[in-house]
């Protein structure tokens, strides 16, 4: 029998619905929940991703800061707009858009956005205060990830949770919070140094697929009725297509659909999680501001 599909859009439709009624309580005190947006540089993916951000924002009813920069801004420019939006008492939450262009110091960057107004969770200071179970924004992908596998309804507790990639935006993260008491998984993370991965894989109940490479798990590798998140987002030639290439996983998604138990869709699964819990935390920054 088929994988039951986890549709990203139907959990993200109605998580949007929610932030609705929060968005219209805090119109009522004349505040409307503002997203800066800033993107450096013409990279197609990412003017696509910060359009799609923009287009939520009015969605819901959010306003939205856009600053499209060129590939020639220095760090000390886009660290001085920063200061400015952190200042900016209409500006609730500020996302910087990567990856940057090489020369400019990431780090600098993501740090000098007020951790009040971090609604990526990418701060050291937001990031250290998850570690430690405290209150913070927490990276939108992997906070997505954990809403979506709560909605398949499925117990977590004492499974066996399987990360594939371990990066400061999702892994890492991730890992963190499958671990929590309130998910209680055993955790593994399988990465580029690991030898025979689906010796790994295979054994996961939980598999999360989100090292950037495609067709990465095979049906092979995964183990029978498993819950499987793909968070892989990669562009592959497809002649027949008029942009002459199609989006597609980590997961090779029609091999895996007959041998789990759950699966996400590329797309349609983890993308519109992602930019919802985005809203989500630039809802519950202005709601923080305006007490």
């Amino acid at each position: 029998m088929p994988a039951s599909i986890i549709d990203g859009k139907l959990v993200a439709q109605e998580i949007r619905s929610a932030l609705s009624e929060r968005i219209s309580a805090l119109k009522h005190k004349n505040i409307v929940p503002g997203l800066a947006v800033i993107l450096v540089g013409e990279d197609p993916a990412s003017v696509s991703y910060v359009t799609a951000k923009e287009q939520a924002c009015a969605d819901i009813g959010m306003k939205s800061f856009e600053y499209r920069l060129p590939d020639t801004t220095r760090t000390e420019e886009l660290v001085a707009l920063i200061h400015k939006l952190n200042a900016d008492k209409a500006v609730h939450g500020i996302l910087v858009q990567l990856p940057l262009p090489g020369h400019i110091d990431e780090f600098s960057v993501i740090e000098a956005i007020a951790p009040e107004k971090d609604v990526d969770g990418f701060t050291s200071i937001n990031l250290g205060k998850m570690l430690l179970g405290q209150d913070a924004f927490i990276p939108c992908t992997p906070h997505g990830i954990i809403k979506l596998i709560e909605h398949t309804g499925i117990p977590t507790k004492g499974t066996h949770a399987v990360v594939v990639g371990r990066s400061n935006i999702v892994g890492k993260p991730l890992a963190n919070l499958l671990i929590r008491k309130e998910i209680n998984a055993t955790v593994t993370i399988c990465h580029t140094g690991t030898v025979n991965l689906a010796d790994f894989t295979k054994h996961a109940d939980i598999l999360i697929a989100c090292a950037g490479k495609a067709g990465l798990i095979t049906a092979d590798m995964v183990k029978p009725g498993a819950c499987v998140i793909d968070v892989g987002v990669n562009r592959v030639p497809a002649p027949q297509s008029k942009k002459g290439w199609k989006l597609v996983g980590d997961v090779l998604f029609d091999e895996v659909l007959d041998v789990a138990g759950f699966i996400t869709p590329v797309p349609g699964g983890v993308g519109p999680m992602t930019i919802t819990m985005l809203l989500y935390n630039t809802v519950a920054a202005a709601e923080k501001m305006s007490v």
